[in-house]
């Protein structure tokens, strides 16, 4: 094939398995140094009933484990997981949990400069690692700023609906494409890998899909 191959990543910021999938990934095209890539990250809402405010992060996990000490429960898996991957999962650390729209529209806007992975990794960074709000335009503002945008011009948009509807809507659209679980990798419009499967399972969808070629071509 002449074009690289394509892998369109659905996840969420605040989807811990999100946060090691991205880094296999990673992971797995570095496995495949003869063959090109072309990562393009997609929204979703894995908690599209939190307000713009978002909640507190005990109020959350109540509605959606039970309880909080419940979830340290099933932690324990996930920031071992995350921990394999030399990542820091720092789940006691997180005291609100965000609405997500705001975060989605900051890795848009740093894909017009080539920049969506190191957006993404940066607000996962903020999130599971140092338990920085999301919801806080400061945090969002200064983390445009530290991979290269212009903070006013960040400021500005955030102030602004500019977006909204088009990431909205680009989230809806996956769920209504049956996406009911992320991460969700999509190689080449063909073939999709559910869940953070390990770097090598990943490798080798790339493989397969070098060898298959995009769906556009």
């Amino acid at each position: 094939m002449t074009q690289p191959v394509r892998i369109d990543v659905v996840s969420d910021i605040v989807c811990p398995w999100c946060f090691i999938g991205k880094k296999r990934l990673e992971q797995a095209i570095a496995l495949s140094p003869d063959t090109p890539v072309e990562v393009h990250y997609r929204p979703y809402f894995l908690n599209d009933w939190i307000p713009r405010e978002g909640i507190a992060r005990n109020e959350y996990l109540t509605t959606k484990f039970g309880s909080p000490d419940r979830y340290k429960e099933i932690a324990q898996r996930v920031v071992a997981a995350a921990a394999a991957e030399g990542l820091i999962y720092n789940a006691a650390g997180i005291s609100n949990q965000p609405n997500t729209i705001d975060a989605h529209r900051l890795i848009r806007w740093a894909g017009g400069i080539g920049k969506a992975g190191a957006m993404k990794q940066r607000l996962m960074d903020l999130y599971f690692t140092e338990g920085a709000d999301l919801t806080n335009q400061a945090v969002l503002v200064q983390a445009a700023a530290d991979i290269g945008l212009d903070p006013e011009d960040i400021r500005a948009a955030l102030d602004s609906d500019q977006d909204v509807e088009a990431v909205t809507q680009e989230a809806e659209s996956a769920k209504e494409a049956g996406i009911q679980g992320v991460p969700m990798f999509i190689f080449g419009g063909r073939f999709a890998v559910s869940g953070a499967q390990s770097s090598e399972h990943l490798a080798q969808a790339i493989a397969r899909t070098a060898q298959a070629g995009n769906a556009s071509e």
